[in-house]
């Protein structure tokens, strides 16, 4: 069997069909494409490839195989799976991603669903394209090839073994073991010990799903260990190189740059969901920059020509959750997740600077995205939820949920224009913020307001203040929470604001999405997460339980006029069943809880 050599993994061993797979044009696209976009104008090291990543990928998949006793018909299903799973990445990693989410006009349109990432297009190529090459299609036909692009995009329907797709998309996965590794060892940048023996060692398959743990107590504390190992290698990796300022500011260049030539080659009457398409398809980073310098104004290819000679544009300003009030933290948060009013913020803010100080600034918001939410422990004899297991796994959610950063750039010489201008920076913040949430619900609903409303709701009904001290309710069970909004989805009227899809597979209502929203609420100072032991079959367990904060209290009373409707249906469905809602009561001095000085 031919092999490959790995930096980090040394000889990697490739099969006739994967060899066949390599040399495809779809696949060769992905040795010009960086793995970490224009992250090596910050790290001259980090010039490693989405194909390096992908035989990395490959070599985890099939150890994570190996050691969970999977037959080889699976293997091979893995491996090529991990092969192909960032197949549809476009060039310059998720920039172009962020354009289609900005400018939903120029999202390609194929097989009538519009494409918006790379996993859609991931699963298209996989599906659509490499069986009908006679070579591959000897060895299999478009049905194997339908399962294989679903196991690539971690996607479980329509997979008869969904341990599959979890050994590529997972909290933890081959995906991520790899590129954590590859990017220290690239970067330079050590983010903490990932211990990808231990790590895989501790996973088992139980209901067909892939859990953490052992057989002894000692394998329990080591399972948590190595989960917690890969949380902390995460979180590092958000702060020390995604949010780096320089390599958030050859990323604004980039957006700004293909984001204003894409504008200037539609009205010049071309195609530009061809153009895009091409992208995800054909192009690689090359060609990406040239098409900007071929079809571009002359302010994008100067950003171009600033990106080729490595000279980015400097951070002005800088926020992150540090020194952003909660409420501010919680629009942000809000506006940064909604492409439309994420370019509308980012445009405004420029612009109030512009006409102030006659600077030009390019600004970008950016948050942590795939919050760690569904690994599962054993212990003993049951399944948990890894975060309520450990404490330290807890931290480390909050944190990833927590990373903010907004920078704002601007050019050497404007640095005195701008040097004291941090304090206007957050008044425009602020003054930007409300108007955009509205916009944004006049578009859509957001499921996180409507969490946050039944917090405020049980507040309101069981809170009482006296005697300089507020009472008010701790819930005491996240089960009950996610009860509560399974129930109140069904009302006709609430369907839409609580959107959220469940499943049963752990033995009760269950919704990541839910779980990822909560965590958002906590981490912007929303609500407050306590935790509370108990004991359990002569083990003691930890629970978590909420109360909202006086922050989440005012941003709950400075949305509701948007939501009264539905919220006279959540306090009305809340007072019929209060006795069924699990909560202790807190009491609190009303001065410290309401913030008053003195």
């Amino acid at each position: 069997m031919p092999s490959l050599i790995d930096p980090i993994y040394g000889h990697v061993a490739i099969s006739n069909l994967e060899q066949l797979i390599i040399h495809t044009p779809e696949m060769a696209r992905l040795r010009r494409i960086q793995q970490l976009g224009l992250a090596d104008l910050a790290f001259p090291g980090a010039n490693h490839t989405r194909f390096e990543h992908s035989i990395g990928t490959l070599f985890i998949a099939d150890k994570i195989a190996r050691s969970l006793g999977l037959d080889e018909e699976d293997i091979v299903k893995v491996r090529l799976a991990a092969l192909l799973h960032d197949i549809g990445h476009c060039a310059f990693s998720h920039v172009v991603e962020s354009i289609l989410k900005r400018n939903p006009q120029y999202q390609p349109v194929l097989n009538g669903k519009n494409f918006l990432n790379h996993e859609m297009f991931t699963k298209h190529i996989i599906a659509n394209s490499l069986h009908i090459i006679p070579e591959i299609g000897a060895y299999a036909g478009a049905s194997f090839f339908q399962e294989i692009s679903r196991i690539a995009t971690g996607d479980i329907e329509g997979v008869s073994k969904p341990y599959l797709s979890q050994i590529i998309s997972n909290d933890i996965d081959a995906d991520r073991i790899d590129f954590l590794l590859r990017d220290s060892y690239h970067t330079g940048v050590s983010f903490g010990l990932v211990d990808v023996d231990q790590i895989i060692g501790s996973m088992a398959l139980n209901n067909d799903r892939i859990i953490l743990g052992g057989m002894l107590s000692y394998d329990e504390d080591m399972a948590l260990t190595a989960a917690e190992s890969m949380l902390i290698a995460r979180a590092h990796h958000y702060s020390a190189i995604i949010h780096n300022p320089g390599t958030q500011g050859a990323r604004v260049m980039m957006l700004h740059a293909l984001e204003k030539t894409l504008a200037r080659y539609k009205e010049s009457g071309n195609d530009v969901k061809e153009a895009v398409l091409k992208f995800f398809t054909t192009y690689n980073d090359s060609d990406l920059l040239n098409f900007i310098e071929a079809n571009g104004d002359e302010n994008s290819r100067k950003l171009i020509a600033n990106i080729r000679n490595a000279s980015i544009c400097n951070a002005v300003a800088r926020f992150t959750h540090k020194n952003l009030n909660p409420r501010t933290r919680m629009a942000l948060s809000t506006i940064a997740r909604n492409g439309i009013a994420k370019k509308m913020f980012e445009d405004g803010l420029a612009k109030r600077f512009a006409d102030k100080y006659g600077a030009s600034v390019l600004v970008d918001l950016d948050v942590a995205s795939g919050i760690p939410k569904s690994t599962r422990i054993k212990i003993g004899e049951e399944e948990s939820f890894l975060y309520d297991e450990s404490t330290l796994a807890n931290g480390l959610v909050r944190a990833i949920s927590r990373q903010i950063s907004l920078c704002v750039f601007g050019r050497a010489g404007d640095n005195t224009a701008l040097s004291h201008a941090s304090c206007d920076f957050l008044l425009g913040i602020e003054n930007l913020s409300p108007d955009l949430l509205r916009f944004i619900r006049n578009e859509n609903y957001l499921p996180i307001e409507g969490i946050l409303l039944i917090f405020y709701s049980a507040h309101r009904l069981f809170s009482s203040e006296a005697d300089g001290k507020i009472t008010m309710p701790r819930l005491r069970n996240i089960a009950k929470i996610y009860y509560l909004v399974r129930e109140l989805g069904k009302d006709e009227k609430l369907k839409n604001l609580f959107d959220y899809r469940f499943h049963t597979r752990y033995g009760f209502s269950y919704s990541d999405k839910l779980f990822e929203d909560i965590q958002l609420l906590v981490a912007m100072g929303m609500v407050d997460e306590d935790l509370r032991y108990f004991e359990k079959k002569g083990r003691w367990q930890q629970r978590y339980e909420y109360v909202l904060t006086n922050d989440g209290l005012l941003y709950a009373e400075s949305i509701a006029s948007a939501y009264q409707n539905e919220l006279a249906i959540i306090k009305n469905y809340l007072a019929i069943n209060k006795h069924s809602i699990p909560r202790d009561m807190l009491s609190v001095a009303s001065k410290r809880y309401n913030r008053v000085p003195g």
